[in-house]
């Protein structure tokens, strides 16, 4: 045991003279505060670490937490510097991965990721990596010559997950009806040092050695895997208690006959329980190069002479598992009733009472631990016959422990042990520099080996990420057999009813693709059969390739410029799709290639292109059908706030993408009025056209025009029409207010290199006076001034302005462009809150000539508001038209080939009915003029 506790200070001590090569550099490096899991109050290195690196001139920050075991005054006396802010350090280090919202872009991190697998828990994290460039050092890929790692905690995993293990059997032990010394060992964490709970342990031997324990139970048996540091670690405790260790071979004998005074221990090899299954030889040369050839008889020479099993190993795909459900099965069949066996002392139902998996690999070695335990749940019944696990240490089953922070219960010695072994390699990660090429980096093998992101890349030995995640995706994907399955490109606003609709028919699967893994990942929570996924459509394109070749259906919610790169796969790949937004000319321009793949894509099969439309040609056609001619038509809509929402300047929040809704006030439109076409050029005129609309004469309403209208006197069949025109609603003010940000050059999407991430921190009233030509220092009654006569001297648009604190020293977020910068703002500000519910307002005026010279003019309105802390308005007006489309095209009610808009009656009649049928109400009215 004495090894576990003496320090490694020599190994820090022989990396002295390598630090001088950094002496001319003021290295800053950082600690950070591990907030990922309550339990973890350990640090990378320990304050006698931190003194060496300051006595060698480099600057350490480190995080303040109350959490961290070690007090952070012994830290101060090390000459560490406490603080929040990280940013200055070019190096940050901690334990456990951070939370994704707190990885500052560029800088050098090192921290245990578990992403090397592909873990699906763990893909976000490597998004957000990749695409803040981070240069990832995992401590668990840092290994030597022999592939032996050399920064880990893993002899003090060993120790805690065998402490905790012994007080899990004692428990077991109880529930079976047996006192045992065992119960007297309390969990790891509740001892104050690791010498404690010797001590505990220690007396558990005693009473063990006294004769104590239960003869009904018989004789006590481990075995170890693994001869590692996990599996030294874990003997080590057990070294404490009367134990004789025997050959494999040997437990069966001593698992019947042994002594009841002490217990047996064996530790399992390769060569112990591996065989070729061709021959049950073992060679460990072909073994390396060919797992797959091999199988494992642990489950029936090992295992059933097993009390409990210590698992230190990791599994890889290729090679054998140690158990498998069946084996589990198998091995939790009722034993011969012991002679010795009684009502109060009862024998017990099987040999294999409990494993402890520190390897905590789930689906590994250990194939059915699915899902690791808790330092708070410690403990749970796995029920073989029933493959479900049982909160409890009663019923049937096998007893499991698989906390995969174990260390964290002996934070001390182990935060100790842990930076003995990474401080030597510390030196050459101070001066990494994230945003250098990585080749450029005077890295050791063990430190450039390890480096998992860099420079926005999976570094080339980790490239294969990318292949088991495909794989493993494709695997939940292909696993139900006779589901249609419907690939859904996002997870933002509106993809909610379209999951939710579409998963109504059991036979129907939908995963979910999106850069944002979380929101998809609470969509699979929420609806049976979907499947999320992390996809980038725009850079993945291998990927997204091979998903749209495993579904039926693709339903993109992105971005309407990458329809064409993505209807581009589904032509490639013969499969249907459906969008909500315009039929682009990129897009049109792919009508003969999806004629001839014999595919079908729906476009503009949402509300405004979508229900407007269905609206629209359902009244012309019915009209015409009546012998009547279209003599005007105008329709606006708006995604707007609740009125009692909507209590800000801009009178507005956001139910989609904010940059998009502030584009569109500088686009250009186009209309027809009185057989006169009007033009307003793009810049944001737009803002100056609007009118007062005053149909519903409750809502205090303005609209504009939305881009050309004229393109659709042939789209609609009304080249009649004298009047045609298309716009957007919003409450008054709306159009003010937005003027005044136009006139600020602040609607502007061109590269602003001052507000990268890389750039020193910019405020508004910074901002406002370089789009003014004003030097930033100008008094603040200058600055002002200068404001209020750009703007017009519109007293509105400056107190619109002022209320969103953009005449401030408040910073503006990083951006790469004015205009998304403003979009955060704004959406940071105009996000609608909990309990809050937009509204969705359509409003259809059609002027019919009948053929008695009489003038009707046919209103056609819809208003729609969302249900609070459920699907907004605009998602449901979005979402469910095209997940109707999408079921039609399933069901072959749309046959028509190439591209296809919902104009048709073959469309817009079944789909009109099944929106009512989703409480989607359109009311109608008329006027009529002589």
């Amino acid at each position: 045991m004495f090894r576990l506790l003496s320090h490694g200070g020599q190994r820090s001590r022989r990396c002295l003279s390598v630090q001088r090569r950094y002496d001319h550099h003021r290295a800053v490096m950082a600690i950070r505060r591990e907030d990922i899991n309550p339990w973890e109050r350990r640090a990378p290195l320990a304050p006698k670490h931190v003194k060496e690196l300051t006595n060698a001139g480099v600057k350490v920050l480190l995080q303040p937490s109350n959490r961290r075991a070690i007090h952070e005054k012994y830290y101060l006396r090390a000459g560490a510097v406490v603080q929040e802010d990280l940013s200055e350090a070019s190096l940050i280090i901690g334990v456990k991965r951070p939370p994704e919202e707190k990885i500052i872009p560029r800088k050098t991190y090192a921290f245990f990721s578990h992403t090397i697998k592909a873990q699906e828990a763990n893909m976000g994290l490597l998004e957000d990596l990749l695409s803040k460039e981070v240069r990832l050092i995992d401590y668990e890929k840092m290994v030597d010559a022999n592939g032996f790692r050399i920064v880990a905690f893993g002899q003090w995993a060993g120790v805690a997950g065998m402490i905790n293990i012994l007080h899990g059997l004692g428990l077991r032990f109880l529930a079976l009806g047996h006192h045992t010394p065992f119960l007297h060992i309390g969990m790891a964490h509740n001892y104050r040092s690791v010498s404690q709970a010797i001590q505990a342990v220690r007396d558990c031997g005693y009473e063990i050695s006294m004769g104590l324990m239960p003869k009904s139970i018989g004789p006590v048996t481990f075995c170890f895997t693994g001869t590692g540091n996990v599996s030294k670690g874990a003997q080590d405790i057990l070294n404490e208690l009367p134990v004789e260790y025997v050959e494999p071979h040997e437990l069966k004998d001593v698992s019947e006959i042994g002594e009841m005074s002490r217990v047996y221990a064996t530790v399992l090899s390769r060569h112990h329980h591996l065989m070729r299954k061709s021959d049950g030889l073992y060679d460990p040369m072909e073994y390396e190069d060919h797992p797959e050839l091999y199988t494992s008889h642990f489950r029936t020479s090992v295992a059933p002479y097993t009390t409990c099993l210590i698992n230190g190993v990791y599994w890889d795909p290729h090679t054998p598992r140690l158990l498998r459900r069946i084996d589990a099965q198998k091995l939790i069949k009722p034993l011969k009733k012991s002679p010795l066996a009684t009502e109060g002392a009862p024998h017990l139902p099987h040999k294999l009472l409990a494993i402890c998996d520190i390897s905590a690999d789930t689906g590994g070695s250990i194939g059915f631990m699915s899902e690791c335990t808790t330092i708070d749940k410690p403990f749970c019944m796995y029920d073989a016959d029933q493959h479900v696990d049982h909160d409890s240490v009663e019923g049937n089953g096998i007893l499991m422990c698989s906390i995969d922070n174990l260390p964290a219960q002996l934070p001390i010695g182990a935060t100790d042990y842990f930076g003995d072994r990474l401080f030597p390699y510390l030196w050459e990660m101070l001066p990494s520099d994230a945003s250098r090429p990585l080749d450029e980096e005077d890295f050791s093998p063990q430190v450039r080996d390890a480096v998992i992101t860099s420079n926005g890349v999976l570094t080339p030995k980790f490239e294969y990420i990318n292949k088991l995640r495909e794989r493993r995706e494709k695997a939940q994907i292909m696993k139900k057999t006779g589901m249609r399955r419907v690939l859904l490109l996002g997870s933002g606003y509106v993809s909610g009813p379209v999951v939710e609709y579409l998963t109504r028919d059991k036979t129907t699967q939908v995963t979910v693709a999106s850069m944002m893994l979380r929101q998809a990942e609470e969509l699979a929570e929420k609806y049976p059969n979907t499947i999320p996924v992390m996809l980038d459509a725009g850079s993945q394109e291998g990927h997204l390739d091979s998903l749209v070749k495993d579904h039926d259906l693709v339903i993109s919610m992105l971005p309407y410029s990458l329809h064409p790169l993505i209807a581009k796969h589904c032509i490639r790949r013969k499969v249907n799709m459906v969008t909500a937004s315009y039929l682009s000319p990129a897009m049109k321009e792919l009508q003969s290639s999806a004629e001839e793949a014999g595919i079908t894509i729906v476009n503009e099969m949402g509300l405004d292109p979508g229900i407007d439309h269905m609206l629209a040609m359902e009244c012309i056609d019915k009209a015409k059908a009546d012998g009547c001619t279209v003599e005007s038509y105008s329709s606006f809509c708006g995604g707007l706030p609740a009125p009692e929402c909507s209590d800000n300047p801009l009178r507005y929040k956001f139910s989609w993408s904010p940059y998009g809704v502030l584009l569109n006030t500088i686009s250009p439109a186009i209309f027809l009025q009185d057989n006169q076409v009007v033009e307003i050029p793009a810049g944001g005129s737009l803002m100056e056209s609007s009118t007062s609309k005053d149909f519903f004469p409750g809502f205090n309403l303005e609209g504009f025009p939305n881009r050309d209208s004229t393109i659709y006197s042939e789209s609609y069949g009304i080249q009649s029409a004298h009047t045609l025109i298309r716009g957007t609603l919003r409450f008054k003010g709306f159009t003010k207010a937005m003027t005044g940000f136009v006139k600020l050059g602040l609607i502007n999407s061109e590269p602003c290199p001052a507000l990268l991430p890389t750039s020193p921190p910019v405020s508004w009233k910074e901002l406002l006076c370089k789009q003014m030509g004003l030097s930033s220092s100008v008094s603040d009654e200058a600055f002002e001034e200068a404001v209020y006569e750009r703007i017009g001297k519109d007293d509105f648009a400056m107190e619109t302005l002022r209320w969103f604190g953009m005449l401030s020293e408040e910073s503006v977020l990083h951006a790469d462009s004015v205009l998304a910068a403003l979009a955060k703002h704004l959406e940071g500000k105009l996000s609608f809150a909990e309990g809050e519910r937009d509204m969705i307002i359509m409003r259809n005026d059609v002027g019919l000539r009948h053929p008695t010279g009489e003038l009707e003019t046919k209103h056609i309105s819809l208003v729609v508001y969302g249900t609070p802390n459920g699907f907004s308005a605009m998602a449901k007006t979005v979402g469910y038209p095209a997940a109707i489309a999408a079921r039609m095209v399933l069901d072959g009610e749309i046959t028509t080939k190439g591209l296809v808009v919902p104009m048709s009656k073959e469309i817009y009649e079944p789909a009109l009915a099944r929106l009512k049928e989703e409480g989607l109400h359109f009311m109608s009215k008329s006027d009529l003029q002589e």
